[in-house]
């Protein structure tokens, strides 16, 4: 059965070009759990194993899912040790699939995405330590100067959390599908962020992501690999932190806005102890950190309306779950942006 989102006999000989130690034929299997750019894993005859990302196979929003961009990205952070699957290669000719794409190592290792796997996987004695190093993952992330691993010139530095509500607020309003456009609350939030942002201090490779199940760990509740990179760029890194903290779910929290997550089993560390350890690890200031908690839920809520858009559009390579309660989560998270920004 043909894979959408694959030229089989095209990207096959493409591996053999560019693929060391490629054995012909391929298998090629869409990864669940990816909601835009596309990941496939791909195992050859004798075993070995690689990740291709591609775009979507429709409904693609302007400057976003470039495949060359993520590919520069990972193989200029792999050096600098932080821990990336290691690029293989890139092909930016679109003859060969319908679109560009690039191949990585596959990183074995836990993506936890549940409260169940995360108990399967780990005594109740290691869970805390999970938490614990993806803060100071992030930390080390953040201490890179782009300009020492030649990704300088990624993106402006100055003024990044405007341009990203003014990107997402674009988004946003192409994505909007079916006239609900929800009272206009989405544009109201970011109307609101944009009036209170914060003073920017310093520049840092910021991820766009980062959450628990964009790694990969290993048995040793180590990061072995930061995945997702489509949103990679340079700006204030409090961004990141913030994030997380809208994706970490403490056990006590009810009616997330998000929802349940991995971060809510038995033994897991705490938000407080991530913003901690972050602190520890980075040396940065987290005062401003409610505000950029409040623009990540907000942003999410743009994500995830164009993410919508693009499943409506036919856009998910086959994955065609989860997508009904879609514009409910899309209010509920603009809501729940407004209300963090209320209490800042």
């Amino acid at each position: 059965m043909a894979v959408r989102g694959i030229d089989e006999e095209n990207v096959s000989r493409w591996f053999q070009a560019n693929v060391k130690d490629a054995v012909l034929p391929l298998d090629f299997q869409l990864i669940a759990g990816g909601r835009s750019n596309l990941t496939f894993k791909v195992e050859d005859a004798a075993g070995h194993r690689w990740a291709l990302r591609r775009p979507p196979v429709s409904h693609v929003l302007p400057t976003a899912h470039d495949m060359g961009r993520e590919h520069r990205i990972i193989s200029a952070l792999g050096p600098a040790g932080v821990p990336v699957a290691t690029a293989i290669g890139l092909c930016a000719d679109e003859a060969v699939n319908q679109a560009p794409f690039y191949v990585m190592e596959f990183v074995d290792g836990h993506i936890l995405r549940s409260a169940e796997q995360v108990v399967a996987a780990f005594d109740p004695d290691e869970r805390f330590a999970i938490g614990i190093n993806l803060a100071e993952t992030l930390a080390s992330l953040h201490r890179i100067d782009p300009d020492q691993v030649g990704l300088g010139d990624l993106a402006r530095r100055e003024g990044y959390i405007e341009r990203q509500i003014r990107r997402w607020s674009e988004q946003f309003r192409n994505g909007i599908v079916g006239g609900d456009d929800y009272d206009g609350l989405v544009e109201r939030v970011g109307g609101e962020l944009a009036a209170r942002i914060p003073e920017q201090h310093g520049v840092g490779i910021v991820h766009g992501d980062y959450r628990l199940d964009n790694t990969v760990f290993n048995d040793e509740a180590k990061v072995q690999a930061i995945l997702d990179w489509e949103l990679c760029t340079l700006g204030d890194p409090m961004a990141d932190l913030g994030l997380l903290m809208v994706y970490w779910n403490d056990r006590s929290d009810e009616g997330s806005a998000v929802g349940g997550s991995a971060t809510m089993a038995p033994g897991m560390a705490k938000r407080h102890d991530i913003v901690e350890h972050y602190v520890k690890e980075s040396g940065r200031d987290v005062a401003a950190l409610p505000f950029f908690t409040a623009f990540g839920y907000w942003k999410l809520a743009c994500i995830m309306q164009g993410v919508y858009a693009r499943y409506l559009g036919g856009a998910g390579g086959g994955d065609t779950g989860g997508f009904d309660g879609y514009p409910e989560t899309v209010r509920r998270l603009a809501a729940t942006a407004a209300e963090n920004l209320a209490a800042w």
